[in-house]
């Protein structure tokens, strides 16, 4: 799944839970779903905010890559 496809089933997760109509078995399977739909999801952003760099162009019409922290 995309980082997004993950963000609109944990959506959908916690419209479910939170109507509270699932049996107790159902309501865990949708949490434990949820937590592994969010690890995945944290994952994917952590990865992506690793390469995430801007280029600047520098006087000379260079271009240099910096850190988006730095």
């Amino acid at each position: 799944m995309s980082f997004e496809q993950d963000l609109r089933r944990l959506d959908v997760i916690a419209t479910e839970l939170e109507r509270g109509d699932l049996s107790l078995e159902d309501a865990l399977a949708r949490f434990e779903e949820g937590i592994a739909t969010l690890r995945r999801a944290s994952e994917a952003l952590t990865a992506a905010e690793g390469r995430v760099t801007r280029l600047v162009e520098e006087a000379d019409g260079a271009l240099a890559e910096h850190d988006v922290d730095g």
